[in-house]
């Protein structure tokens, strides 16, 4: 009685089974049973020998179809010059120094405040919590750097 409730309803040629096993059938991914039911069924049913030939189309072109690479240097994010390297870098650092600044600020602000014990350790909670995550993720990623297979992969 199971069987019965995962078998599709029958398709309006009379397939009993999944449209999905034509696809599998060209791609010779059943299995044997499977295939031999397919191939009963296609014996006997012009339609779906007629979908299985369009599938076999389908995948015939996108088999042949042609892709476009792009150069090299259009996949490349990094700065073209020493002038651009200089001033991201630097960017970056004022930006790490501002976070920084920011934060001791917030921190300080928060410490000095005359807000109740427990707000304090609600936001100094949340904050600290926030922080040890993204530091381990950090340590995480920069100890699997050495040994990341993908790291040099441009495309």
């Amino acid at each position: 009685m199971s069987e019965r409730l995962h078998e599709p309803a029958p398709a309006p040629c009379g397939r009993r089974f999944p449209e999905e096993l034509l696809s599998g059938y060209l791609d010779r991914a059943l299995t044997q049973g499977e295939h031999q039911r397919v191939r009963v069924h296609l014996e006997d049913c012009a339609a779906c020998r007629d979908l299985l030939a369009e599938l076999a189309a389908l995948r015939e072109t996108a088999m042949t179809t042609e892709f476009l690479i792009p150069p090299d240097d259009q996949w490349d994010e990094s700065p073209r010059g020493g002038l651009s390297r200089v001033l991201r870098g630097g960017g970056w650092l004022i930006v790490i120094v501002w976070l920084v600044a920011i934060g001791g600020f917030a921190a300080w602000q928060v410490a000095t405040a005359p807000e109740s014990l427990f707000e304090k350790l609600l936001i100094f909670g949340g904050a600290s919590g926030g922080a040890l995550l993204f530091f381990s993720a950090l340590v995480d990623r920069l100890r699997a750097l050495p040994g990341d297979r993908y790291r040099r992969v441009e495309k």
